[in-house]
């Protein structure tokens, strides 16, 4: 599984952005796509992830509910990320993800087995 991810750019806070990734390969053998980012200095940490079927079940970190929002398009293979409200603190790479992790292991990078290369998003005050 190959993963491209794009439309990350430099907003001002209180700004949108809206980040896409594109899956190509063996896609039926994820379950989930999700969304992690790493600002600088610090790990890398969960932002979002759906469920590629279950009703697209969608699982958020406690710091984007209620401004980001994940969805996916399982006939074209993607997965979107619309980010709302943006604050200085979302400022990091942003990589997308893909793998097959149980509910347990959704949040976490180990649930996922194939990463995307990065998009950087800034956010200026």
């Amino acid at each position: 599984v190959q993963l491209q991810a794009s439309g990350g750019g430099l907003v001002q806070a209180g700004g949108s952005l809206r980040l896409s990734c594109a899956a190509s390969g063996h896609t039926f053998s994820s379950r989930a796509m999700g969304w992690f980012r790493q600002a600088p200095g610090k790990e890398r940490e969960f932002v979002a992830a759906v469920v590629k079927w279950s009703a697209g079940s969608t699982h958020y970190a406690d710091s984007v509910k209620g401004r980001f929002t994940i969805s996916r398009d399982n006939a074209k293979n993607t997965v979107s990320l619309q980010m709302n409200s943006l604050e200085p603190e979302d400022t990091a790479v942003y990589y997308c993800a893909a793998g097959s992790p149980i509910q347990a292991m959704m949040k976490l990078e180990s649930g996922y087995v194939y990463w995307g290369q990065g998009t950087q998003v800034t956010v200026s005050s």
